[in-house]
């Protein structure tokens, strides 16, 4: 959320005083900020406040972020030969993928080599702490690197912009094309991004119960496979065009989503998949008893009417159902095959629930849960066997390739929209707001979906439609600036 923020405070800085030292200020603050979180005392030692500068630290990594990619395309793009301006900016784009890479790695080994008890208890801490030198290697790297030519050119001849974010955003012919980009270009290419990345593993591990080391491991292997062709797009859209590819494979990914999905869990989960199938749950309750479910802050007690209790239960162990409407006053039961288990309604007593109620849930809990493994469903602690792992593997490699296919070419489409004054500027603002509001929640979003619809694919509706919305955009609004010289743009 608060990327865009960093966006418009490093992108004014780069526009004023240039790339190189503006995005040598940001890798300091995410350097420190990522190791202050392995730093910072817990909360038994110093209470609420190790919440609270945990948010804080993050708060400061995605303004961090916010200033270091606009910098960094910009940089690289205004280096480059025009001809081969896809192929170079997209090494910055395959960094986003290698991090991810190497942070799974990291995790994966940092947890075998210590135990997963000693992992919860301090281990976590080891990848944080490995920001420092990391820090130290990115400040040496930066410091020894020129400012990019088209800069200091534009800034012996006294061409810089006075006031960027007045420019960029204070003149409608700047930002109609900033809007073009966000809604025509990237926030497509955000949700296909957090889709085939992220949120392939949340599914994995969360709706598919799939271990976090296996669902890791088969996540690395489909980045080692489908990332390279990053540069492979890239490159080619130095020949045929950038808009080409990108829109190509927003329409892919958002007709494929669905069949891809399923088929995954098919090949991470037969038994349930299977019990999908063959087992239909329903949950009759009256609608108005059926409350939102996807708020994030929500605790148990926050839900005592009985659609709210059946539907937090069955969501938690990835069960796929319907909620159909019953008359007003009736009692809410879920239906599993032939068999009906009916629903309490709880009481609260000074914010808990009673001891009666207590007990009415566990009786829930248990004649559910008997009715479930009966029809074919796993336990609610069982985890994911029979897994095919080629299958899952060539699954995640192609939604991989999805994300080569519109991340690729994405930062030359960009600096070639934007004059070299506002650049840094015109490109972080679309970019942020895309990856960070519309990618960045869109497993949240479509978690939420899944738990207020009870259908496990329901929440991919959400990449799929706005995929559906940029490509319409991008075909309509987006022109082909492959190739321009970048101090032509104006």
């Amino acid at each position: 959320v608060v990327r865009p923020v960093g966006a418009l405070v490093f992108g004014r800085i780069g526009d004023l005083i240039g790339r190189k030292y503006t995005f040598l200020i940001t890798v300091i603050i995410m350097g420190l900020a990522t190791l202050n979180v392995g730093l910072l005392p817990n909360y038994a030692s110093i209470g609420v406040a190790a919440p609270v500068i945990f948010v804080a630290m993050r708060m400061l990594q995605g303004l961090a972020l916010g200033g270091e990619y606009g910098g960094a395309v910009t940089y690289v793009a205004e280096h480059a030969q025009a001809d081969q301006r896809g192929l170079q900016t997209s090494w910055v784009q395959l960094s986003a993928t290698v991090g991810l890479l190497l942070a799974l790695l990291v995790v994966t080994l940092t947890r075998w080599s210590v135990g997963e008890s000693a992992f919860a208890a301090w281990g976590w801490r080891i990848p944080f702490l490995l920001a420092f030198p990391l820090l130290l290697l990115s400040v040496w790297f930066r410091m020894s690197m020129v400012e990019s030519p088209l800069f200091e050119r534009m800034r012996q001849k006294g061409e810089r912009s006075a006031a960027p974010l007045a420019e960029a955003l204070g003149q409608w012919r700047r930002l109609r094309v900033m809007l073009l980009a966000l809604f025509g270009l990237v926030a497509g290419q955000a949700v296909v991004w957090y889709a085939g990345q992220f949120y392939a593993l949340f599914f994995l591990t969360s709706v598919l119960r799939v271990d976090e080391i296996t669902a890791n491991l088969l996540m690395v292997g489909a980045l080692l496979l489908g990332s390279p062709l990053i540069l492979v797009f890239g490159s080619l859209s130095d020949k045929i065009g950038r808009k080409p590819i990108i829109m190509t494979g927003l329409l892919i990914a958002a007709l494929t989503y669905m069949p891809l999905f399923e088929r995954l869990t098919e090949a991470a989960n037969p038994k349930l998949a299977a019990a999908h199938k063959a087992a239909p749950v329903e949950l009759l309750a009256p609608a108005a008893s059926c409350s939102f479910l996807g708020n994030p802050l929500a605790r148990e007690t926050d839900f005592t009417q009985a659609c709210d209790i059946a539907r937090r239960l069955l969501v938690s162990q990835s069960v796929r159902h319907v909620t159909l409407p019953t008359a007003a006053g009736e009692s809410a039961r879920v239906r599993v095959g032939e068999r009906e288990v009916p629903v309490p309604t709880l009481q609260l007593e000074q914010g808990r629930f009673t001891q009666a109620s207590t007990a009415e849930l566990a009786a829930f809990r248990e004649a559910l849960q008997q009715a479930l493994e009966s029809a074919g469903y796993p336990g609610p602690h069982s985890r994911a066997d029979n897994i095919n792992h080629i299958l899952v593997l060539a699954i995640l490699t192609v939604l991989v390739i999805y994300v080569a296919m519109v991340y690729g070419p994405m930062a030359a489409m960009l600096v070639e929209l934007f004059p070299t004054r506002i650049r840094y500027t015109s490109v972080s603002v679309p970019y942020h707001i895309g990856n960070g509001w519309f990618g960045g929640l869109m497993p949240f979003i479509a978690l939420a979906m899944v738990a207020h619809n009870g259908n496990p694919y329901h929440g991919l509706w959400y990449p799929v439609v706005v995929a559906f919305i940029t490509l319409l955009i991008g075909l309509f609004g987006i022109r082909e600036v492959r190739n321009i010289p970048l101090d032509d743009v104006h």
